[in-house]
């Protein structure tokens, strides 16, 4: 019976596939900004890191598990150019039917002035978008794998236009702690429009399918993750039509920078218990931004989180340019820890 839900699951993200057209443009890809600000310090997207943080489901729902009961999370990320946005989540676990939590993303990307065609103002207008999240998540195969969904409903208001969107994700995790290790699959942003911003002009979604792995040295306090992104997209370089051949590269570094582009590599540093310190590297980040004479920084991420009394708080900060980087801050805790049932006595 259990493997039938993540059977069903799949094959229902894969009926919406034609809707990807991932050769093009998506819209709503402000779902795939990275809230945690652990996840934003490892590259910016982590779907195989299991370690009772309640913000890591929503790259993979079936990272949701019962140590999470009752876990809430909020998160807040200066972006650039005034643009802002956050995430938050409450978690909850009912008997034997699974985990579930819900949540509500959402980014502002601040005020504009209107003008008409003369460049007289005639007021102020503000966008912004939402995506309000379930997830659910049970263990199966004596614990062996965990399979999850996150059920999104979407919605966009820019100017005068509208628009919404119900989308699904699904994954599973297959678990080997005597390795100390986690391997996932996950299908994302499966779904399509309810309302268009222009009736009869439906748009394709950020369809996406990702692998990971994460491993934690049997003895030294580090762990390692790979995500492998964009998996329907072979080829995700960007060519200029009047750039200059002269100094074409090798077929090798052709060849592994593709590869590579599709790679997201996160390395934890776990020196004591409740601290922790992180970098990631983005290639495809860096390789789209980068400038050739200074590239800088460009696609690397760091940050670090540690736990005081009952607050779980993180720092990530990630270079996107040599112009800027973006900060994202999240706290965490636990509900139950704010109070203590009443121990009765004899």
């Amino acid at each position: 019976m259990y493997l039938k839900i993540p059977t069903i699951l799949i094959l229902l993200t894969f009926s919406f596939v034609s809707f990807a057209q991932v050769g093009g443009n998506s819209i709503y890809d402000f779902i795939n900004l990275p809230n945690s600000a652990r996840v934003s310090s490892l590259g910016g997207n982590n779907i195989s890191l299991n370690d009772n943080d309640l913000n890591l489901p929503f790259y993979n729902p079936s990272l949701l598990t019962d140590s999470m009961h009752h876990q809430a999370v909020m998160n807040f990320s200066n972006y650039f150019a005034g643009i802002n946005y956050g995430y938050a989540s409450f978690a909850h676990k009912y008997n034997d039917y699974g985990v579930f939590a819900a949540g509500i993303q959402y980014v502002n990307y601040g005020s504009f002035r209107e003008t008409d065609e003369t460049g007289q103002e005639l007021g102020n207008f503000k966008s912004s978008e939402y995506n309000f999240n379930l997830m659910w998540a049970k263990p199966v195969l004596d614990s062996m794998f965990t399979v999850g969904a996150n059920l999104k409903t979407v919605y966009s208001e820019m100017y005068q236009f509208y628009s919404s969107a119900l989308l699904l994700d699904a994954g599973i995790t297959y678990h080997l702690p005597k390795w100390q290790m986690n391997a996932a699959l996950v299908v994302k942003n499966a779904g399509f429009q309810l309302k268009a911003y222009h009736s009869g002009n439906r748009e394709p979604m950020p369809f996406d399918i990702q692998v990971g792995l994460t491993k934690k040295l049997k003895h030294a306090p580090i762990r390692f993750s790979f995500t492998i992104h964009n998996m329907l997209k072979p080829d995700m370089t960007y060519e200029l039509q009047n750039a200059d051949t002269s100094s074409k590269k090798s077929e090798f570094l052709v060849i592994s920078d593709k590869v590579l582009r599709h790679v997201i590599i996160g390395v934890e540093l776990l020196p004591v218990k409740n601290f922790f310190l992180n970098i990631g590297y983005n290639h495809q980040r860096r390789m789209e931004l980068q400038i050739e004479t200074r590239p800088y920084l460009s696609g690397i991420s760091w940050g670090f989180g540690f736990k005081i009394s009952k607050f779980r708080f993180s720092y990530g900060r990630a270079r996107y340019h040599l112009a800027g980087a973006t900060n994202n801050f999240s706290v965490g805790m636990n509900i139950d820890d704010f109070y203590k049932r009443a121990v009765v006595t004899e």
